[in-house]
């Protein structure tokens, strides 16, 4: 019987699977949670009363437009936030390293989350916006640390399965704050208590976190780039469970010391600006940029963050009433996002493919958006109960119910895992951390436009035609896909660069093929077993020391 696991991890140590590496995937695949809990708790915050009454989002005197754009500008702070916190990521993360960001980032979250809860006490808007602000800047930062330490230190043949923790997290952090939200609307009586518990979760994340990261290990990838070897190796003997001599831990190590000397080699100068303008100058590094822009445009814009962020009222939209039935259907769609972001990180990103995952689950995201579009635009009166509604619409709009369900299974199976993931993956080591700057940046930035302009859009465009818009921006999606991205799955981080630098048309629809056996040390010690490797470390030791006599003589 063929078992993908044995199949994908022959040609890895099973002593490199141990408890150290996987604390370190739980210890920085947790930070996604602080966007999952923050995406859960404010769509579902602003549904309780007391939250609605106290920052006037039931103030009669407000028009539906002016309650429209004062729910938009309270939602998207942290976005707004977290743009600039994507921005300083890289910054921060190569100066002080992955560890010491996560504990300064989990201080600015503390900070920020604790401005918005005392503003209970004042119930001033304008302590909400600076709250959620300062907390997305430390929430913003997440996205570039957590998925560059997890890419750097996972073994590459269960590297998709590492950095999709993050990406897991963010359903566990929906799930628990949609459960959350719905048990204190249930349990709480309705006052300001009803909306500060279930939000206090930040600051237990958040310390969690902080706590735990003083026992995990530096990225070794970081610590050889800022000459740190020693420390470095022993680093990665430990997070392997392997002496230091083992040539599975020595091929990883020539491999990033040949990556970083040719980037070395290659620089455009030596201040702070030589990887930018290596980044923006150099065809291999755009077609990268490309990759980054274009998938975190495109996931944004597909709708299915939007139904994260709003599901009570997408759910509102397609005929569910009552604050506790809107939560709870919002609960068990939490559940499903998180089952199908587990389900995809264990069983298919490693194995099926990071394209075919892709492809697969924007197919089944592109189904479920059309449905509720063209539900909308026929019944467009389903959510107005004094209307009465037939057998045959109270039937179709239970579908509509479950493709609220589907899309977000193709979703988590889709875009969200990848959009992680792939920028993780596709930078050279000296770019990495500005790359996954750039390209959550842009993420925060779509999403910021998204979640601010849904509710307004609900208004100007109607519910059927945002979701049709939706519809198309998936569509488009799955045709960029087809043609522009490349096959990751199985590569080391230092390999890509031979995809990369082939011509841009050939790089998406063949690349992988086209470059396949031809990485680093890494994929020697794969194909041609730990002797060769050996052999091929030993000669790479004799010419480097031929060449080092050479220039003495």
């Amino acid at each position: 019987m063929w078992n993908p696991w044995r199949e994908n991890l022959k040609d890895t140590p099973r002593e490199s699977l141990n408890w150290r590496l996987w604390f370190g995937v739980f210890v920085f695949g947790l930070m996604g949670a602080a966007r999952g809990i923050d995406e859960g708790l404010i769509g579902t915050t602003s549904e309780l009363e007391p939250f609605k009454n106290k920052f006037g989002l039931n103030d009669p005197n407000k028009t539906e437009h002016e309650v429209a754009e004062l729910l938009s500008n309270i939602t998207s702070m942290v976005q707004m936030g977290s743009i600039l916190g994507a921005l300083i990521a890289f910054l921060i993360t190569d100066r002080i390293g992955r560890l010491w960001a996560t504990r300064q980032l989990c201080l600015v979250w503390i900070v920020g989350i604790t401005i918005f809860l005392t503003a209970a006490k004042t119930g001033s808007i304008g302590q909400i916006y600076a709250g959620r602000f300062i907390a997305g800047v430390g929430i913003g930062q997440t996205t570039v640390v957590a998925p560059t330490y997890l890419a750097e230190t996972a073994p590459r043949a269960i590297r998709g399965l590492c950095v999709c923790a993050f990406a897991g997290s963010v359903y566990i952090g929906i799930m628990l704050a949609y459960f959350a939200t719905w048990g204190s609307s249930l349990h709480i009586a309705p006052t300001d208590a009803q909306w500060l518990v279930p939000n206090s979760m930040h600051l237990m994340f958040a310390g969690i976190i902080l706590t735990l990261s003083f026992f995990a290990k530096e990225s070794p990838r970081w610590l050889i780039k800022v000459g740190r070897h020693e420390e470095a190796l022993a680093g990665l003997s430990q997070l392997r469970n392997l002496p230091g001599d083992h040539p599975y831990v020595t091929s990883e190590i020539i491999d990033i010391n040949d990556q970083l000397n040719r980037e070395r080699e290659a620089t455009m100068g030596t201040s702070w600006l030589g990887p930018v303008r290596e980044l923006f100058t150099n065809k291999a590094n755009l077609y990268r940029i490309q990759l980054s822009v274009m998938s975190q445009l495109l996931a944004q814009w597909s709708g299915a963050n939007s139904i994260t962020i709003y599901a009570p009222k997408y759910f509102a939209m397609m005929g569910t009433t009552g604050q506790n039935e809107k939560l709870y259907a919002t609960a068990v769609f939490g559940v499903v996002k998180f089952v199908s972001s587990m389900l995809c990180a264990f069983f298919l990103i490693d194995f099926f493919g990071r394209k075919r995952a892709l492809s697969t689950g924007i197919i089944i995201q592109l189904l479920a958006m059309l449905y509720m579009a063209i539900f909308l635009l026929i019944d467009n009166n389903i959510a107005d109960k004094s209307v009465p509604q037939t057998s045959g619409q109270k039937h179709a709009a239970m579908g509509a119910i479950v493709m609220i369900y589907f899309s977000g299974f193709g979703w988590a199976l889709g875009w969200n895992s990848i959009q992680y993931l792939i920028n993780s993956e596709i930078y050279p080591l000296r770019l990495r951390a500005l790359g996954g700057s750039i390209a959550m940046t842009f993420h925060f930035v779509n999403q910021y436009g998204n979640s601010k302009a849904v509710p307004l859009m609900f208004i100007s465009m109607t519910t059927g035609g945002t979701m049709m818009f939706f519809s198309c921006v998936t569509a488009i999606g799955l045709a960029w896909v087809y043609f522009f991205l490349p096959e990751t799955t199985g590569k080391s981080l230092e390999s890509l660069d031979e995809m990369f630098n082939l011509p841009w048309h050939l790089i998406g629809r063949k690349g992988a093929a086209l470059t396949r056996g031809t990485g680093g040390m890494s994929e020697i010690l794969d194909t041609s077993g730990e002797k060769a490797a050996t052999v091929e470390m030993e000669n790479a030791d004799v010419q480097t020391h031929t060449q080092r006599m050479e220039q003495k003589v």
